[in-house]
Order: structure tokens, then sequence, then C-alpha cells
């Protein structure tokens, strides 16, 4: 069954509500005026997000929208206190963002591993009759009610974490280059938005050089309004290090058409803002096993430089190139 990445989702939380303080007396054998003996309730459970590296998308909670936390119980005589109502722990991938969804207010952003956020608390005991007690007050007839639940309707949005991240218009050859470099094997067809969702893989360069490598989502003209696949793309953009622009030709075309797509590209991640296009950049010259490109390289070279960029060019299918490109990304990644 395969596992579909979801990487937003709308959930309710309430927290354990705390137990009632109890009203209650000693009665023991000769001990005709026992005190108060009313203990206090227990404590509300906490609603709580753990980031846990083994999971890699929300889709649990796509379908599940309702969360609650223990409630405490109440206490009892003898002073005996309530016990406390049971935390509940939710998993999520780690760089999961937590929301308020009603205010917008950023609660937390789990980007280590074990990394935890109480994001409802629970409500806390009352106080039993015994706690009321005073010289002038011996035999206290009241509690407290448990402090309340807390409700909180959440959005969680997930950014995947990489080193590095594959971005550059549909088809400009981003998953090919992510199946020759790693292990991951992501969907490759010829025809535009074959990536839908993020892939990662990881590029082993010797026993002690590794980095994330992430086949992002296409985006065409207008993303940053939230056009194609829009948004869906360029949240993913901001979680990583350095960007591995991909180039490439159709048939038939002119070699200013890949610079037009590449300007056109910069302009999404200018307009989006939040630091993206200030990333490291290294521009790829993809398909250098097409005749057309391999043709084109030169002049492209020369329309790259005008924008103070080198071009590194690779042919996955014959694996060209590939060792010099993931060198040139450890070697910006080493400088970070």
């Amino acid at each position: 069954m395969p596992i579909f990445f979801i990487d937003e989702a709308v959930i309710h939380v309430r927290s354990g509500k705390g137990g009632d303080g109890c009203v209650a007396f000693r009665r023991e054998a000769h001990v005709p005026r026992g005190g108060p003996a009313g203990g206090d309730g227990g404590r509300g459970g906490d609603v709580v997000f753990v980031a846990d590296e083994q999971l890699s998308t929300l889709m649990d909670h796509a379908y599940r929208r309702q969360y609650r936390a223990g409630k405490g119980r109440p206490g009892g005589g003898d002073n005996r206190t309530g016990r406390g109502g049971k935390d509940l722990i939710i998993p999520v991938p780690v760089g999961t963002v937590i929301y308020d969804a009603e205010t917008g207010e950023l609660l937390g952003d789990l980007v280590e591993p074990g990394q935890r956020l109480v994001a409802a608390k629970g409500g806390r005991g009352g106080r039993g009759n015994a706690a009321f007690a005073t010289a002038t007050d011996r035999a206290p007839r009241k509690s407290e009610e448990g402090g309340p639940a807390e409700e909180r309707r959440l959005r969680l949005e997930l950014k995947i974490l990489a080193d590095a991240g594959l971005v550059g218009l549909p088809n400009a050859g981003k998953s090919t280059l992510l199946a020759a470099v790693s292990r991951a094997r992501p969907k490759v067809a010829s025809y535009p938005f074959t990536t839908l969702d993020p892939h990662l893989g990881i590029v082993d360069l010797d026993r002690d050089r590794r980095f994330v490598l992430a086949d992002l989502p296409g985006l065409v003209a207008g993303a940053s309004e939230g056009k194609g696949l829009g948004l869906r793309f360029l949240k993913h953009v901001e979680r990583t290090k350095v960007l591995v622009h991909l180039v490439t030709l159709d048939p038939d075309e002119q070699s200013t058409a890949a610079v037009e797509r590449y300007d056109a590209l910069r302009r999404e991640l200018v307009s989006y803002g939040r630091g993206v296009a200030d990333k490291p950049e290294i521009v790829v010259l993809s398909r250098m096993d097409l005749p057309w490109v391999a043709q084109a390289r030169k002049e492209l070279r020369g329309f790259f430089a005008e924008r103070n960029r080198r071009l590194v060019p690779v042919s996955s299918v014959l694996h060209k190139g590939l060792d010099r490109l993931t060198e040139e990304i450890w070697k910006v990644l080493s400088r970070m």
C-alpha cells in the first residue's frame, strides 16, 4: 500500500481537565473530632508534539482530526491526591511547524529529533478541603474545582529538511539526477509535474562525507502567487541550505529559452521572499547526453557568466559530471 506524502493538516486538540478537590473528614474510632482530610485533584494531561525521525508525512493527521489528553481524577478522603491525567504524545515528522489555526501564531518549529512542544497544557488539580484549614477555620467545607482544559485548533505544516534542494521547471531532469546520485527512486517520466511530492536521497561521497539531497516539486510562472504547485514547492525550498538549479533545452529551442526559464524561476524565488533567493546556488546544465543540449553548452556558459553563475554540465543518464557536481555541493556545504 503506498504512503501518500501529506505536508499540511488542521487538527483540534484538547488537554485534560484537572480533577476536583475533595471535601472529606477523618472518620476514625476514638477520634471524635477528626480534621479535614480531602485530597487534591490530579492535574490534567498535556498535549505534547514530539519530532520523530521515523516519520516523513502528516498523513495520520489528515484522517484523524480530534486529539484529547486524559482528565485528572478527583481527590479522595484520607488526603488522597487524584491520579493525574495521561499526557497525549503526538509524534510528527522532523521539520513540522505548528501554528495556532485561529490566530496564525507560530507555536513551535520541530527541527531536531526528539524535540518536544506542549501545545495544550492540562488543567491544574483543584485543592481539597485539607488545604483550606486554618487556625480559625479548622473544619473547612470548601474545595476547588479542577482547572479547565485547554482547547486549540492547530495547523501543522511540514517543511522538509535537506542540505541541498534540486529546483527547476518541470521536466528539467531533477528526479533522474536524484536517482543517479543516491539510492532514492523517485518517479521519472517524460511529462510535466512528474514530481508532485518532495523526495529525499542520501548522497555518499565517501565513508565520512554525505549529505541529504531533495528533489522538490517543479513550479511555473506565478508560483509565488499560488499557481501550479506554487507554495507547496516554495515552502520546502525554505529549509534547504543550497539550491541546485537545473536548466536544460527542448529540441528546436534557442539557448535563450533556458536562460529565460532560469530568470523566471529566480523571479519567483525573489517574490516569495523569506531569504530563499539569497541561498547559495549551483546552476546545472542537465541532459548533456542530448546533442542539442551539448551544442548549446558554450553559448549557455556565456549567458550564465553574465549572471555570475558558473555552469556545471551533467548527464544523469550517462553518469557524466555527477562526481564533479556532488563535490561542488559538498564544497559549498562545508563552507556554511
